[in-house]
Formats: C-alpha cells, structure tokens, sequence
C-alpha cells in the first residue's frame, strides 16, 4: 500500500501515524458529544482521553515488542519508531483500563456512565486505525486466493511475503469495528444499566479480533492453548471476561433495585 503519507526531502509523514492520530480525533470527538448528551462534561473526557490514548500506545506497543521480541533484540531502536507501525490492541486495553479507574476515581466522575461514554466512540477509533495498519502492512494476513487478495509491493511495507495475494485482515478488522460502533450508536439508547454499553463493547471487540485471528500471518506469539496463538488466547478470554461482566452488572442492579 502507501506506508508513507508525504515525503519532502529528508522530512517524512508515515500513514500509520497519521490514521493513528486521526482515530484517537475521531474516538473522543464521538465520546466527548456522548458526555453532553448525558449533560456531562465533554472536556474532562477529553482530559481523561488524553491519558488513556498514552497509556494505550504505551501498552498496545509494549505487547507488540513482547509478542515480536526476536526481531527487536536484533533492532531495538525500532522499539521507539511508532510510525512504521506494530500496536497491539489487547495491550493497550490492559493498560489503559487501570490508568482510566484511576483518573475516573481521582476526579470523581460517574464510573460507569463514563466507561459507558467511552465505549461508544473506541471502535470508530479502531476502525480508522486499523486503515492505518492496512496502509503501512503490518497485522498482515496469510497468503490468500480469493479475489480480494491484497499484494504488497511497496519496498517500506511490513506486510510479508511482498508480492504475494494476502488476507487484507487489517480491513476486517476495520469492518467489523465499524459494525461495532454502529452496535453501540443503536444500544446507548436501549441501555438497561450502566455498564452494559462498556461491557459489550469488550465482549465484541474480543470476538472481532478472535475471528480475525484465523486469517493472521504476521507473528502474534507463542502458541498457547488449542493451537491458538498468544493473541488469540487473550482476545477469547476478554470475551469470557466480558460475559462474566455483564451478568454481574446486570444481577447487581436487580439487587440494588430489590
């Protein structure tokens, strides 16, 4: 594809990092119109994106050196180059969860509703981003046949084997976070209690990355658990996890409402 956006001489703009900053624009313009919707304040959502968006790179990159270690003993200064590309989602959410109860609790604002706030713009944000891997070829897929086969020949893409047909799995990402974000547009007014909206949120992001997984070629970690890799494991136990969410918080509010 297109890794690199603008090129002027030795001055460079990288695609990736340029859809990166556009999803994270995208994903707390959509929360922060959330936050006034429910007649809260947009510009502490923006204050607590701030520092969940840090904490997400922070962890999403993190994961991703983890999972690809063999390459960066050999290349450790690509650790710092975020505009190639290399963001692993489950990082970032295991990260930025803690660092987003913190500031939720410091500044005492309504837990729920705010994950809840959160969770409706977070998959527009994923869509966008993953045009961005799809754009610098990295979360590749295998080689493919089928007539949607994507080949990458640009010599600055990550995608490997270059010149072969691959699964575009950065577009089903996409799509499928984008029906994500329109699931949670429709049920943000069909919510039966706060939680749900985050809940579900995790739970469909986990099964889209689940499934996405089939389709992977790049290297996502050892493999742990039924032939699946590293990656996959963690995306089935989010959903696991989220189902297990969403009963407690739907049984804790019939308690609390008893």
């Amino acid at each position: 594809m297109f890794p690199i956006l603008y090129s002027f001489g030795p001055v460079r703009i990288f695609t990736y990092g340029f859809f990166l900053a556009l999803a994270f624009i995208a994903a707390l313009y959509v929360a922060g119109r959330e936050a006034k919707r429910l007649g809260d304040s947009p510009e502490q959502i923006y204050d607590l994106g701030f520092y969940i968006v840090l904490a997400a790179i922070i962890g999403s990159r993190l994961l991703h050196v983890v999972l690809e270690w063999r390459y960066f003993a050999s290349q450790p200064l690509d650790i710092f180059m975020l505009w190639k590309g290399g963001l692993a989602f489950q990082g970032g959410l295991i990260l930025g969860v803690p660092v987003a109860t913190f500031y939720i609790y410091r500044h005492r604002m309504p837990f729920w509703r705010t994950l809840d706030t959160l969770a409706v713009g977070t998959p527009l944000g994923q869509c966008i981003g993953r045009m961005g891997c799809f754009m610098a070829g990295c979360c590749y897929g295998k080689a493919c046949s089928l007539p949607w086969g994507v080949t990458f020949n640009d010599p600055n893409t990550l995608a490997r084997p270059q010149g072969v047909p691959l699964h575009p799995t950065q577009l089903y990402e996409s799509l499928l976070t984008l029906g994500i974000f329109m699931v949670m547009l429709r049920l943000r007014h069909r919510q039966k209690f706060p939680g749900q909206l985050v809940g579900v949120y995790l739970l469909l992001a986990g099964a889209a990355r689940f499934v996405v997984e089939f389709w992977r070629g790049d290297d996502r970690g050892p493999v742990l658990l039924w032939g699946m890799p590293s990656t996959q494991v963690i995306a089935l136990g989010l959903m696991l996890a989220a189902v297990l969410f969403l009963g407690w918080r739907s049984r804790a509010v019939k308690v609390s409402a008893t």
